[in-house]
């Protein structure tokens, strides 16, 4: 088995087909090509065919990884579950700054924005952004696309998807009772919330 280290590459590069190599840690497939899916070295292990490591269903491909100091750094992608905390709100997105991806804790800060028409799957005319999210809360969102060079579309379409954390206006965390409000444990107000359904 030989591993070998080649160029620094980025999310998103593309790193060769999979008739040529198995995809490894670091990389997805879409289509017949594998891409980059953290920011690392492109790493292809080679097996000897005399070692027996690789089977023949494999045709003994050689594995194109993406790695840096040994462990692949995480970066969202799309279709990632993330956790984040909304930092700001306006009338047309919630701005999320992304702290876990996939259940793991990013090493580096990436912002996400969930739009008003990706705030739920039904219903989306009426949706309202003051109404689903508020400044501190933590939500679970799945990466819808990749956005602009500043931040992820993220959305909260789904049941389990939304704020699952949240304080009131007066401090107290607050409980789910819909999936459309939250009370608060002290004062028993209402706020509305979209909240996520728990699995």
């Amino acid at each position: 088995m030989q591993n070998n280290s080649t160029s620094v590459v980025i999310p998103g590069r593309k790193l060769g087909r999979i008739n040529n190599y198995e995809s490894g840690i670091g990389t997805y497939v879409r289509g017949n090509s594998i891409f980059s899916s953290v920011v690392g070295y492109k790493t292809i292990t080679e097996y000897d065919i005399e070692e027996g490591d690789m089977s023949d269903e494999t045709d003994n491909l050689p594995i194109i990884s993406v790695t840096k100091d040994k462990k692949a750094l995480i970066v969202p992608i799309i279709e990632s579950i993330v956790t984040g905390k909304v930092s700001r709100v306006n009338t047309r997105y919630a701005t999320v700054k992304i702290l876990c991806c996939d259940g793991q804790v990013l090493s580096e800060g990436y912002l996400g924005i969930i739009r008003v028409q990706d705030i739920r799957a039904t219903e989306v005319d009426k949706a309202e952004i003051y109404n689903s999210f508020r400044p501190g809360d933590i939500v679970k969102a799945e990466v819808l696309s990749l956005g602009d060079a500043r931040s992820y579309f993220l959305t909260t379409g789904k049941n389990e998807l939304g704020v699952i954390f949240a304080k009131s206006v007066s401090g107290a965390t607050m409980i789910p009772i819909s999936w459309e409000y939250m009370q608060c444990t002290k004062t028993k107000m209402k706020e509305p919330r979209k909240v996520a359904k728990v699995i």
